[in-house]
This record gives structure tokens, C-alpha cells and sequence, in this order.
């Protein structure tokens, strides 16, 4: 579990968010449902996308990595590696510090990193179409992540931001969110987290039906995706 400081409440974790509730029971019967379908639906084209991940760089398929999620706590998050073996994140992080900061940090209108060298060619196409995010679907089953929420976060991410977005983790973090729905790539660090807030405080079933709906249509027209 990851250390944000302060207690429970200080997390933004009220009684509120956690009661249970028919809409809480409602969101996840569908995160179940969807997430169940939708491996069955994908399984055969994630099983070629493993193997061409495979053939074409060295290292495993599915890529394992540590975030943070409700109530800070830590899972393994799975995705398909979209990067060579062994390489490090210091461009990442410096890039995240400097957004943090309110620097403007965008590329050709993106706020990725620009022409990454740890990104493999494969790799890339499964980022700007989003196929590498398809393992999140397990997570989501397990109950790890929702299909809609904040993105998970980085345990290094989640101890640089500023205690004012502390409310973020008192949901569960989301496969897809307002985030990929409003710009995605385009939006630095500050931006995607005031959209996390500003979900938080508003959070309810038909916004997420909603963000559900908006998804494939937003990732299909974001040019900026890396």
C-alpha cells in the first residue's frame, strides 16, 4: 500500500463513498459482465497480438507492473508490453515532475513522450489503438479496477501528487475515464487529474454509461494517442 498521508478521511475515502449502495451493486454486475464478454469476444485476437509481441521483440507478452489503486492500495496491473526489456523510466518521471510543476511540456499537440525510444514498433500501434490495455479487462474482473474510474497510477506518480487530488483513489481506477474521453494524450498531468476530481465529486451510474458509450468513438477520432 502506498503511503499518501493522512488517514482515511484525508484520502477523500468518506462514508459516503463507501456505502454500499444499488448503484454500486448495479456497476459492478456490469464491470463483470462486460469485462467476462469482453474476454471472450477478444480472446483470440489477444492470444495473436501475444504471439506477434512475441515474434517481433524480446521478452514476455503481457507486462506486469505495480499501481495504485482504492484507498491507495497496491495491485498488479497487466497489460501487453509495449516496450523493449530493461529500460528505465527517468524520462517518464522527469516529464511528470515538470508537468506537475505547470510547465508546458506538449509535442505536436501531446503531452507523451514524444518519439519514445523504449517504445517498440508493435508496441506503438497497440498504444495509439489501445489493444495493449485489453489484459486490464482481468483486472477489472477481479475487482482491482472498474471499467470507468481514474487511470491507475504509479506508485512514484501516486506520492507526487499534490494532496489535493488524494480523492482520486477513493474509487477504483478505471480501464477507460473522463480522461480518454476529453482529450486523452492532449492533456498534461494537472489537467488529467482535476478530470479525475471533478469525476470523483460527480460520480454516478448513467455518467458511466455515458463515459462507456463516449469511449471507442474518442479513441477512434485522438490523433494525439501514444
Amino acid at each position: 500500500m502506498v503511503t499518501l498521508g493522512g488517514d482515511a478521511r484525508d484520502a477523500g475515502i468518506s462514508s459516503a463513498f463507501l456505502a454500499t449502495s444499488w448503484e454500486s451493486v448495479a456497476r459492478r454486475a456490469i464491470d463483470l459482465t462486460v469485462a467476462g464478454i469482453g474476454l471472450l469476444v477478444m480472446a483470440i485476437p489477444m492470444f495473436v497480438i501475444g504471439i506477434v509481441i512475441r515474434c517481433t521483440s524480446e521478452g514476455p507478452a503481457l507486462f506486469r507492473q505495480q499501481r495504485v489503486g482504492f484507498g491507495g492500495r497496491t495491485f498488479t496491473m497487466y497489460k501487453f508490453r509495449t516496450m523493449r526489456t530493461g529500460v528505465g523510466d527517468e524520462m517518464l518521471r522527469e516529464l511528470i515532475a515538470a508537468e506537475l510543476r505547470g510547465e508546458d511540456t506538449s509535442v505536436n499537440g501531446s503531452f507523451k513522450l514524444d518519439n519514445d525510444p523504449r517504445v517498440t514498433k508493435v508496441g506503438n500501434f497497440l498504444r495509439k489503438t489501445s489493444l495493449d490495455e485489453l489484459p486490464q479487462l482481468i483486472n477489472v474482473l477481479f475487482g482491482d479496477m472498474a471499467l470507468v474510474g481514474p487511470r491507475p497510477c504509479l506508485e512514484w506518480e501516486a506520492r507526487m501528487f499534490p494532496a489535493e487530488f488524494r480523492p482520486r483513489f477513493s474509487v477504483r481506477p478505471g480501464l477507460t475515464g473522463l480522461w480518454q474521453v476529453s482529450g486523452r494524450s492532449a492533456m498534461g498531468t494537472l489537467e488529467m487529474l482535476h478530470l479525475d476530481l471533478a469525476y470523483v465529486h460527480t460520480r454516478n451510474l448513467v455518467g458511466d454509461l455515458s463515459i462507456l458509450v463516449r469511449t471507442v468513438p474518442a479513441m477512434l477520432k485522438d490523433s494525439t494517442a501514444k
